[in-house]
């Protein structure tokens, strides 16, 4: 800077120069030539003033200090006693003293010692310690660092004068720290509760926050993230900035730490998730480990977030590898993808076949987690016969212990499946039982009661024989959820196919727990009947008193929205492929209106014309069976 100012200030001297000249002196020829002469002389000199200049060999000063004998032995030491003899034998100044008890540290922990009998009773590590208190403002900025990192690791009090030293330089050198110096700061000493441990962490943290446009290095920035509850909003905000123009470089690891803390803190950085997906997938096979491929199925499942091409990626590279998988491994996967309504048939297989050659090593609640993501996915093993002969002993056992909640979702999954046996469902219906699910949420509440209702409808439906013992529990439930746009233009169309009052029902709430967007009733020439007076089983109040005339049939619109669907296919989830099943069971021909077919409707006409041909496709299919 000074150099700078320097060489600006003299071209300023040199342009008055000549004007001084010439006012001062006479304008003869000898005394141009001298002008033009000191003007010459001048401009070189300002030149070589602003130059920069070039060093030699001899000039370059080297930051790096001359080795001794001292570091020579450190580095040859095979245990810490080596450590503490060189030192003993050679000594050294500050900062030779804070690397050698550096050096010390990791020999401890790589030999598994013990800190606190060496810190209590070696006077050489006393003197370590003393020497590097004593001339601390020689240690450099990087040693001093790691060094309040090994007394943390070395659990030195909080009290130890040594300690409260190197904490009072840290916190005094901490605005002219390196970026990386105040991350490893943030890194190690989060968590810790000791006042001037927690103001050293904090103050870092500030530092990275008004200084953040310093960061450069990947390796800083998953790691800032990964302590992400501890960072400021303001400060999480610029790191996931950071990682997203950083990006290109992250390794698969770091890029597994990002997205797992993204994931646990509930971020959902849409862009910052796809350039780190997008870069997952240029990673070679070697990089995609078992450990990185569970995790960033976990941040994907819970942060809701669907890259396909990355879930292929990580389905086959998991394929060759489900052998050597453990139970947990297989369970959480799986979990995983079902969150994100995700099915890979084959590998799903593979883990069906997991079970059936380890059954013994699944644990009940494993048990209960892979029988409930494959109803939620609707998933049916080729070999289920083989499957469920290894899982209905277990429930048998295990079943009736089960807590409430956890207890209902099985029983809910296996009527999915339609592998639920009687006994299994009859004690859910029991009063005690809707009275346990009762605690919580009212809207948890709910929904549990929901499910009670399909159980009630699999007994009453698949296994008739077997009627509910008791069902007064068990309050006829209207949607509460909010009509969709797809429900409200499909109930106001299905609303103008007949005008007449009775000759249909819009939005129906059933006794089996589902809603229906319309029902009517055709004769055998598929023609509207009035059915305000007909029977209906599977309304609350039983409709009317008048039997269905012979040759009629009960026609169900139902809308399929999106997320009824499993990712990337047009097949049903659990839950819609059941309530389709029982539909049919309660004798009604189901009309399917899936979103991709409605949404290309633009007219009422259109729309009219729609819902009249697949009525009579569908009372076709059905005569014809």
């Amino acid at each position: 800077m000074a150099t700078r100012f320097l060489g600006r200030y003299v071209r300023l001297l040199c342009r008055a120069s000549p004007q001084t000249a010439a006012a001062c002196f006479p304008t003869s020829a000898a005394s141009l030539a001298h002008l033009q002469k000191n003007r010459c002389q001048s401009w070189t000199s300002a030149r070589s003033m602003c130059e920069r200049r070039v060093l030699s060999k001899d000039d370059v000063f080297s930051n790096t200090p001359t080795r001794t004998q001292l570091d020579e032995m450190v580095e040859k030491a095979a245990v810490p006693e080596d450590i503490l003899q060189a030192w003993e034998q050679h000594g050294g100044n500050g900062n030779q003293a804070a690397s050698t008890l550096l050096a010390w540290t990791r020999m401890m922990q790589k030999t598994q010692g013990r800190f606190e009998q060496q810190h209590a009773k070696d006077s050489r590590l006393q003197d370590l310690m003393a020497t590097t208190t004593q001339q601390i403002s020689t240690v450099w900025n990087g040693t001093l660092v790691s060094v309040l990192r090994a007394f943390w690791v070395m659990g030195v009090p909080a009290t130890d004068p040594v300690l409260v030293s190197i904490q009072t330089e840290v916190l005094w050198r901490i605005r002219r720290l390196s970026y990386k110096n105040l991350g490893f700061l943030a890194e190690w000493g989060t968590g810790r509760k000791v006042p001037q441990d927690v103001a050293i962490v904090t103050a870092a943290l500030k530092q990275l926050e008004l200084r953040w446009t310093e960061i450069a290095d990947a390796k800083t920035v998953s790691a800032l993230i990964s302590k992400g509850q501890h960072v400021s909003p303001v400060l999480m905000e610029r790191l996931e900035d950071k990682a997203l123009e950083l990006a290109e470089v992250f390794s698969a690891e770091e890029i597994r730490k990002v997205c797992v803390s993204l994931a646990v803190l509930g971020r959902r950085s849409v862009p910052l998730l796809r350039a780190l997906s997008y870069h997952l997938l240029q990673r070679p096979s070697a990089e995609f480990t078992t450990p990185l491929i569970l995790d960033m199925a976990f941040a994907y499942g819970k942060l809701s977030f669907h890259q396909s091409q990355v879930f292929q990626r990580m389905a086959s590279e998991l394929m060759p590898r489900v052998s050597v998988l453990t139970s947990a491994d297989v369970t959480r996967f799986a979990k995983s993808m079902a969150f994100l309504k995700w099915l890979h048939i084959p590998l799903f297989e593979a883990f069906a076949e997991h079970y059936v050659e380890h059954s013994e090593k699944y644990s009940t609640l494993q048990l209960c987690n892979m029988l409930m993501t494959f109803a939620r996915l609707n998933f049916q093993p080729s070999k289920g016969d083989e499957y469920f002969e290894k899982v209905h002993p277990v429930l048998e056992d295990s079943l009736s212990g089960l807590e409430p909640f956890l207890r209902t979702d099985v029983a809910w999954s296996l009527c999915v499946l339609q592998q639920a046996r009687p006994h299994y469902l009859n004690p859910l219906l029991q009063q005690e039982h809707v009275a346990q699910l009762s605690d919580g949420s009212p809207i948890r509440g709910e929904n549990y009661r929901q499910k009670l209702l399909h159980v009630a409808a699999t007994l009453h439906l698949e296994h008739p024989e077997s009627s509910p013992s008791c069902t007064d529990a068990l309050p006829i439930l209207t949607s509460t959820s909010p009509i969709t746009p797809l429900q409200s233009s499909l109930r106001e169309s299905f609303g103008t196919l007949e005008r007449r009052n009775g000759m249909h029902r819009i939005g129906v709430s059933t006794v089996y727990g589902w809603t229906i967007e319309g029902e009517v009733v055709v004769d055998s020439d598929n023609k509207l009947v009035d059915l305000s007076q007909l029977t209906a089983p599977h309304l609350p109040d039983g409709g009317g008193k008048h039997p269905l005339p012979e040759g009629a049939r009960r026609i169900a619109f139902v809308a399929w929205e999106f997320p009824n669907f499993v990712s990337k296919s047009k097949d049903l989830l659990g839950r819609f492929a059941m309530m389709k099943r029982h539909l049919q069971l309660a004798g009604f021909i189901v009309v399917e209106v899936p979103y991709y077919e409605w949404l290309e409707l633009k007219t009422e006409h259109q729309r009219l014309a729609y819902l009249k041909d697949k009525m009579g496709k569908a009372v076709a299919e059905d005569m014809a069976k």
